[in-house]
């Protein structure tokens, strides 16, 4: 099967089975699941790492979640708040929502409103470093008039009220369990970021950092038929390619996220005859991020790669601009990801009303890219093939996740920046402490002690407002957030934060796309970042594995509850 079609009908060929054809609780014995970027962390609020987040999400839930078309559906409540159902104020102010009734966690104790608010008051604490803070941007105050009702207040009028508590980012953490972890103490409760007790699907046996999780079925899970499972084996690390194979080729795992893999090596596996890949286009983009300041070794520890010493060169039109210019994307999505990628020259290529039309990079100008460096006068001045901005040789270190496909666009781009004069140094890093969020790690891309580094992030639902707040000037990691924050780049810019703030007040969808593009376009052609390739999330799942239903919407693993075995 072609990955075109796959891309095309992948949720209509794996839908849920019927409840005839699910398996009692815990009669499905074990199911394998693979991540080749392995968890470091159990709390989604302490890492922006995908891998940290989807882990998670079989254990701690949110009150409600976007299913695979992008709808909006209820999951720990009885129905999604509107105004229609006067569950949204008519003046946008409030939304209120109603905890379904008899919800437990999974130590048997009761669900309520003050866990919500609790989960609140935890990420936006002043002393600590929430990684999901944007998705309390503009909330005013979270109320609990009873046990099962939370009232969101927020400072405006918020035409989109669902990004607190929505989605596999926005789960709900038991007040009871991480009473003691607010603030500046967040980072230190190891035992309750290792093994959260949650609402979902499954409880946490034991987790090994970068390694392994093994879980049981949640004994107090609301559906007493699911899940089918009664044990979790995670596996975390290694490549790409093992993944793959251990699905598809060899049988050993049921389920294979993010494949990040040329196709004919899909192709090839696909043969093995075990297993079978998924793969959906939503919004998830292969970008390099521009450090905004300095990341010199030599700057003291705290100041290194924040606001207090600028870029010596890349907040330069001319360098960046260049540097787009220089890369061939169309080669780039050939020979990386075939019919799973497309030529992107923005941040939000999708849903399609957001993405922009304005930019345009799909043609390699290397040419162009000199002649812009020299109008600059950014110029090799004593012939060692480097140019120099200020005296400042255009020297980089170029970092990202250790991956072949991406290890392959690090030695192209390296040539295709050399070929204009510019010198890069290539770093890969490996992707479970890359993307972890531990804040005594240097090599974190929050921490970003790199001038530039790539990797693809997405965001949960069809709304791209809590996305889009990655760029406002205050969420930039920083010593004193832990170096948590949504602002990897350290982007700043006055204009960007006032349309944010205008965006999170309109109601009008005509209106918001156009101002989310016009975010987009003020991020991109401002030098927060250089978009390569709008991705196809691609991941396989073993021929006896029912249930499979991909989401490039919220967390791969949103419906893990329903999975079962498949007999024969």
């Amino acid at each position: 099967m072609k990955l075109k079609t796959l891309m095309l009908g992948a949720a209509a060929a794996f839908a849920l089975a019927p409840a005839s054809a699910m398996a009692e609780r815990g009669s499905d014995g074990e199911v394998k699941i693979i991540y080749w970027q392995a968890p470091s962390i159990l709390n989604p609020f302490l890492s922006g790492g995908t891998k940290d987040v989807e882990s998670a999400s079989m254990i701690i839930e949110p009150l409600a979640r976007y299913n695979e078309k992008g709808e909006l559906v209820p999951w720990l409540v009885d129905e999604v708040p509107t105004v229609g159902n006067g569950g949204v104020s008519a003046d946008l102010t409030t939304i209120t929502w109603k905890i379904s009734s008899g919800i437990k966690w999974s130590d048997g104790s009761d669900f309520t409103s003050a866990d919500v608010k609790f989960t609140y008051d935890y990420c936006t604490h002043p002393e600590g470093g929430c990684a999901q803070l944007t998705k309390f941007e503009n909330v005013e105050s979270v109320d609990t008039p009873d046990a099962n009702t939370v009232v969101v207040k927020f400072a405006g009028p918020t035409p989109n009220p669902y990004g607190p508590f929505v989605g596999g980012e926005s789960p709900i953490l038991q007040a009871a369990q991480f009473a003691n972890c607010l603030g500046a103490a967040a980072s230190t409760c190891t035992e309750q970021n290792f093994n959260p007790i949650g609402t979902g699907p499954f409880v946490v046996d034991e987790f090994k950092p970068n390694d392994v999780i093994t879980m049981s079925a949640n004994p107090n899970y609301r559906d007493p038929a699911k899940p089918a499972f009664a044990k979790v084996t995670f596996k975390g690390g290694g490549s790409a390619a093992a993944s793959g194979t251990a699905v598809m080729e060899t049988g050993e795992f049921d389920y294979a996220w993010n494949l990040q893999l040329a196709p004919d090596v899909i192709a090839k596996m696909q043969e093995g005859g075990k297993g079978t890949p998924v793969a959906g286009f939503g919004p998830l983009v292969e970008r390099i991020m521009l450090n905004q300041t300095n990341p010199d070794p030599n700057l003291p520890e705290g100041e290194r790669s924040t606001a207090m010493h600028p870029h010596p060169f890349l907040q330069e039109p001319a360098v960046y601009k260049a540097m787009s210019m220089a890369i061939d994307r169309p080669l780039l999505v050939e020979i990386g990801y075939g019919q799973a990628g497309k030529v992107s020259c923005n941040w939000v290529p999708a849903p399609a009303a957001f993405a922009s039309e304005k930019l345009s990079c799909d043609t390699q100008d290397i040419e162009g890219a000199k002649a812009m460096l020299d109008a600059a006068g950014i110029v090799d001045s004593d012939g060692d093939g480097v140019r120099e901005h200020n005296g400042v040789p255009l020297s980089i270190l170029y970092q990202t996740s250790t991956n072949a496909v991406r290890q392959d666009f690090q030695a192209l781009i390296k040539d295709w920046w050399s070929q204009i004069g510019i010198e890069t140094e290539l770093r890969n890093i490996e992707a479970s402490v890359f993307f972890g969020g531990d804040a005594g790690s240097p090599d974190t891309f929050q921490k970003f002690y790199a001038d530039v580094e790539m990797y693809a992030n997405t965001f949960n639902g069809t709304d791209p407002q809590a996305y889009l707040g990655n760029g406002l000037c205050d969420k930039a990691p920083r010593p004193d957030t832990q170096w948590q924050g949504e602002n990897i780049s350290r982007f700043c810019m006055p204009e960007f934060d006032a349309l944010h703030a205008e965006l999170t007040k309109t109601a009008d969808m005509a209106e918001r796309a156009r101002i989310g593009r016009e975010l987009n376009d003020m991020m991109v052609e401002n030098g927060g970042m250089i978009p390569l390739v709008h991705r196809g999330r691609l991941s396989a799942h073993a021929n006896s594995l029912g249930g499979v239903v991909l989401n490039v919407w919220d967390s791969e693993l949103w419906n893990v509850a329903d999975w079962h075995r498949i007999d024969g």
